[in-house]
């Protein structure tokens, strides 16, 4: 019987990205997949921002970047006029864009990056059965006809929205299934007349979505008019109302597709946890359901890392479910919203929601919050059981760190806090004010450094507002420590996949301690 820590079962983007995880951080995983080749074309296209944020932190943003096509604006119509547009430059992204790109060159690129780090994908291989014991679980393979055992430590279902593995261990859904249908198609659209770098969406009778790929093309998506309509024809009706003289040309794997809105009761069972489709799936109207799963990934990788080396108390995972759960609700929520939009009838109710859309669109503060959700950098885990701190108005426990905090050095070269902070365990940032002096910040430090150099604290780094303060890494200005809220020292440890796990303003060793023990008990 062959034996691994960790059996990773379906090596699409999530199951990719949690092996790849696990290997960059020492451990060994056995990552199976059904398929013998890799998918030669699926339907996902769009890489948000927070998304390329985690790959640019992995260092595989760039293949993403040079292969794929920015889509910079989100435009919604109905009844032949613009009603509103997403504008992603709103964000807060050093990203503020989407990538437009086919979902088999995203895996490419994560498989890559997990061969790189020296991992595999063993193919045409199917789970039968999963045994759960007290020191792990016994999962029977299928490959080819023949059958195998292996003992894994762990379990982690990326398997889709059919997933065998949370289908054996019972773990039961929460929502519905879409029952109108969509379809899709690629083509490209003679004399297109607006630009490459954005996504269309029409609510009319038939709603279509048209997403920028390479090369001047898109991918078609709509709800077809029948069982047996043509799809191209379908999609014409709809787009030709706004360019009469629009054709699809070169169209290719036109698909009919059956969706659903779920999300699994667990994302942890004992020693069993699910990613990605296996754990939740939505509407295709927003693009977030690939994204969501590379988010989970990066959740739950350097989690189940620190328990597979013993660092942490499996207890620790319960975080999994705990910030991820959410999330996927979230998701779930915002596409049966985009799903009823789409599905209004009746001349004077499609008249009253596109009125509805435009107001909301009007409203800067609403333009604002479209753009963050769009970029998927909405997501606070500040209800986490183990995020801890000073709630504040601004980067409190369980947020995000900003990628665009711009430090300056004092070689007089320029960079950002996120490319100091992001790492394989976390980072411990001290940041004085600009009335801090450098006795008490290099004090405050040594504390810090004192309970770092393990497998939880990987790194210190000290910040000031003050750049005559002698000792610091980098500096800020006083108005960005002004506005991160920066009183005296401020203490802010960033997780591993970039998030506030603790915020302290003062007795930080004490509170950092505090908040090991918490990872680890």
């Amino acid at each position: 019987m062959i034996a691994t820590p960790v059996l990773i079962v379906g090596a699409g983007p999530a199951g990719l990205l949690t092996a790849a995880e696990l290997a960059r951080r020492g451990v060994e995983c056995l990552l199976i997949d059904a398929h013998e080749q890799p998918m030669d074309w699926d339907r996902a296209t769009v890489v948000h921002p927070r998304s390329l944020e985690i790959l640019d932190a992995l260092g595989i943003a760039e293949p993403l970047l040079q292969a794929g096509v920015k889509q910079r604006h989100a435009h919604i119509h109905a009844d032949g006029a613009v009603l509103g547009d997403i504008d992603l430059s709103l964000c807060g992204s050093r990203y503020p864009f989407n990538i437009g790109i086919s979902e088999e060159v995203t895996e490419s690129i994560l498989h890559d990056h997990l061969v790189a780090l020296g991992g595999a994908v063993t193919r045409a291989t199917t789970l039968v059965d999963l045994q759960v014991q007290s020191d792990g679980v016994i999962a029977t393979l299928e490959h080819h006809g023949e059958r195998s055992q292996v003992h894994a430590q762990w379990v982690v279902g990326c398997d889709g929205h059919r997933s065998t593995v949370r289908t054996l261990m019972g773990i039961e859904q929460d929502g519905h299934d879409i029952h109108q249908p969509w379809a899709v198609f690629d083509a490209s659209i003679a004399a297109w007349p607006m630009s490459y770098e954005a996504n269309y969406a029409y609510l009319d009778p038939t709603p279509v979505i048209l997403t920028a790929l390479p090369g001047r093309r898109w991918r078609v998506y709509l709800r077809p008019a029948s069982a047996d309509s043509d799809l191209v024809a379908d999609a014409l009706v709809t787009l030709q109302r706004y360019l009469p003289d629009a054709r699809f040309d070169d169209v290719s794997h036109p698909t009919r597709f059956d969706c659903h809105a779920k999300v699994a009761q667990q994302f942890r069972s004992g020693r069993v946890l699910l990613a990605g489709d296996a754990a939740h799936t939505c509407s295709p109207a927003q693009g977030h359901g690939m994204n969501t799963g590379l988010q989970d990934a990066y959740n739950l990788g350097w989690k189940l890392a620190l328990v597979c080396q013993g660092h942490c108390a499996e207890t620790l995972l319960d975080s999994y479910h705990a910030e991820r759960r959410p999330v996927a609700d979230q998701v779930m929520a915002s596409g049966d919203a985009a799903e009823s939009a789409q599905s209004v009838k009746g001349q004077r109710a499609r008249h009253e929601r596109d009125m509805a859309i435009q107001a909301a669109f009007a409203d800067p503060d609403t333009r604002h919050h479209e753009a963050v959700a769009e970029a998927e950098l909405d997501i606070d885990y500040a209800g986490s059981p183990i995020v801890m701190g000073e709630p504040q108005a601004a980067l409190w426990p369980g947020q995000r760190l900003p990628d665009q905090i711009s430090l300056a050095f004092a070689d007089g070269s320029t960079g950002r806090l996120h490319a100091c902070a992001y790492r394989v365990g976390h980072t411990a940032v001290l940041i004085g004010c600009a009335y801090t002096n450098a006795d008490e910040l290099a004090r405050v430090r040594r504390e810090m450094e004192a309970l770092s150099g393990g497998p939880i604290i990987e790194q210190v780094v000290a910040l000031s507002a003050n750049a005559g303060v002698a000792g610091a890494d980098a500096y800020l200005t006083s108005d960005v420590a002004d506005t991160l809220g920066v009183r005296g020292i401020v203490l802010l440890v960033i997780r591993a996949d970039g998030h506030v796990g603790l915020r302290a303003g003062q007795d930080h060793a004490k509170a950092l301690a505090a908040y090991i023990d918490r990872l680890r008990t």
